[in-house]
């Protein structure tokens, strides 16, 4: 083979290589996953959850016009933000066309993660979300009704937060209390590796995030790297079930302390509530 062979076939390995690095990590990966529950009213059969998780400020298109997009798209009845939407790095002059898009979807509902807690003046800006029109959930729950039945939508802050905020054990007996027992919980919260908790609080679902999917997934194996600095990280992506509870864990959208992706996309859950 003469030079310019061999260099021509070097280009095209070359632009084949970071064609696939661009699609792995700006590509959009919608995913729709299906979670049954007897506890589910039947009014909300088919109810469609979009949850946006991890996104570190990351921009899809000018004014995230590409996220908002493909959220678009996926038809959502509610839309779940389960923290790290922005960080101690962010630009927030990104966050009001961004949020702005996603309450003219769906109704946008809104839990800190451990990066938010970071970012100097959180409190002003929580309140700038919610006059975008998202639904802020710091450690409290609202009542989603639908022909005279209702669902709770419940938030709890990172542990990042306050010293002193109210728990998951007291949002919970709050919830049962006033409520009811049987009352089918949709909980937001950020940390993956929750799940022991909530099933012994008896949420019916939990959202989560915070793993990034493991950064780099590996065929047949999962994600490679935790949280915690871990290999193999045992709550990583995708649904999980103990006595009753699910926790769905997103992959995210962003980046933290590691700029790269791979076999990982930027990852878009859609929920279908099934009874």
């Amino acid at each position: 083979m003469n030079s310019i062979k061999k260099a021509a076939l070097f280009l095209l390995l070359l632009a084949a290589l970071v064609s696939f690095l661009y699609f792995q990590n700006f590509a959009l990966q919608r995913e729709t996953c299906s979670v049954f529950s007897s506890s589910l009213p039947r009014s909300f059969e088919g109810f469609r959850v979009l949850q946006l998780s991890d996104l570190h400020g990351r921009l899809f298109g000018t004014d995230s016009a590409g996220l908002l997009k493909a959220v678009r798209k996926s038809t959502p009845d509610i839309i779940c933000l389960t923290g790290d939407l922005f960080d101690e790095s962010t630009d927030l002059s990104m966050l009001p066309p961004l949020l702005e898009g996603l309450t003219a979807i769906a109704p946008t509902f809104y839990v800190t993660g451990n990066h938010e807690w970071q970012v100097e003046g959180l409190g002003e800006i929580l309140k700038q979300m919610e006059d975008l029109g998202v639904t802020v959930l710091e450690n409290e729950y609202v009542l989603l009704e639908k022909d005279d039945e209702r669902i709770v939508i419940a938030g709890v802050h990172d542990p990042c937060g306050p010293y002193d905020q109210k728990t998951p054990h007291e949002l919970m007996a709050e919830i049962r209390q006033e409520v009811g027992e049987e009352a089918y919980v949709l909980m937001l919260a950020h940390r993956n590796d929750t799940i022991d908790l909530w099933a012994e609080l008896g949420a019916d679902l939990v959202l989560t995030g915070h793993c990034h999917g493991g950064v780099v997934r590996l065929p047949f194996v999962g994600g490679v790297f935790g949280t915690g600095r871990e290999l193999f990280p045992e709550y990583d992506a995708g649904l999980y079930e103990k006595d009753g509870t699910f926790l769905y864990v997103s992959r995210g959208l962003g980046y933290s302390n590691i700029p790269f992706r791979l076999f990982n996309r930027p990852h878009l859950p859609i929920l279908v509530l099934k009874t």
